[in-house]
């Protein structure tokens, strides 16, 4: 899999000022991102069980440090030093690679994303050219569900966040387009909170990093060259989180590609005609068993894809909790762990 330049991120970096006093923070975490289709079967294949159960990790901003450290793996970002510190927790060393090698790496990787998803051509859905940024209508709607709940030990209420992204002058169900929804829970705002908020966004202003909550480079950078409507939604999406009166200890977020009318059309007669294709009598025994295969084979897609006459279908699913928060931050909590080796 690869990385994408996320470019519209920065955007949300003005809005910070650069001599704002700073304060510590520590957050302990859960997060767990799952892609659909056949992304979500290579992600699930090479990521182990933490692309399938999610991972927890110990979140601390000191400065401008800030470190993710999990049970096999952690990661350490330095701005001021513009490395990235990518540590095995196992094996007990870690590797350094700087801002420009990133910068770099993203470029290459983000072309052959590109070129690999054009290839592939997945069944999920998506518009079937997707339109330029500059000629993209963003909806957005926020309600307040009155619902309300403790989830670790935090008082909650529940807040609903709907992006809609669909192309200028045209109906989402003319035009195609991809939806996001936001399911927040939120408690009253936890100013140390917004430390971490402010260093990605930092972070982002160098190296437009990646945007989703428990997904690595690599995964979003694949899931936004097949989905190109998946970046400006996920950066309005970040704009008007930093907005919500409250801190949220419980966000899921689902992101839902869809269809144009003439591409369900396209895609009903499709199936149409694979169906009346199927029902022919094989002349042979060696026909008759491919056409087992195939029915077998037809039948495992129908039960893991949405039906063609289906406009929308659900591309990434981005679940994350906050189990606890402290402003106790030692040095040594973003630093390289004693006794760590570097492999170069």
């Amino acid at each position: 899999m690869n990385r994408v330049r996320t470019a519209s991120v920065a955007v949300i970096g003005c809005l910070l000022a650069s001599q704002a006093v700073r304060a510590d923070v520590r957050a302990d975490e859960k997060s767990h991102t799952e892609f659909a289709g056949a992304l979500g079967h290579i992600v699930n294949m090479f990521g182990g069980k933490a692309a399938k159960e999610g991972t927890s990790s110990s979140v601390a901003v000191k400065g401008d440090r800030k470190a993710t450290i999990g049970d096999q793996t952690g990661q350490i970002i330095d701005l001021a030093e513009e490395k990235v510190y990518d540590l095995d927790m196992k094996k007990k060393s870690y590797k350094v690679t700087t801002f420009a090698q990133m910068r770099q790496r993203m470029e290459d990787a983000q072309k052959k994303a590109q070129e690999t998803a054009q290839k592939e051509e997945p069944k999920e859905a998506k518009p079937a050219s997707a339109p330029p940024e500059n000629n993209i209508d963003i909806d957005f709607d926020v309600k307040d569900t009155g619902q309300k709940k403790v989830i670790n030990g935090f008082e909650t209420h529940e807040v609903v966040m709907t992006i809609t992204l669909r192309e200028k002058g045209k109906k989402l169900e003319e035009s195609g387009g991809m939806v996001l929804t936001s399911d927040m829970w939120l408690t009253p705002k936890i100013a140390a909170m917004k430390e971490i908020q402010d260093f990605d966004i930092r972070y982002a202003q160098k190296l437009f990093g990646p945007m989703v909550a428990g997904a690595s480079a690599d995964e979003v950078a694949a899931a936004t060259a097949m989905y190109p409507l998946m970046t400006p939604a996920l950066a309005r999406m970040r704009t008007e989180g930093a907005k919500m009166n409250g801190t949220s200890i419980s966000t899921v977020t689902t992101m839902d590609g869809v269809k144009s009318a003439e591409q369900v059309a396209q895609d009903a007669q499709a199936k149409d005609a694979d169906s009346k294709s199927s029902t022919k009598t094989p002349a042979t025994v060696s026909g008759l068993m491919g056409a087992f295969a195939k029915k077998a084979a037809a039948k495992k897609m129908a039960s893991s894809s949405d039906d063609a006459s289906n406009p929308r279908s659900t591309v990434m699913t981005s679940t994350t909790e906050v189990l606890r928060v402290v402003t106790d931050v030692a040095a040594a909590d973003v630093a390289v762990p004693a006794g760590f080796k570097e492999n170069k």
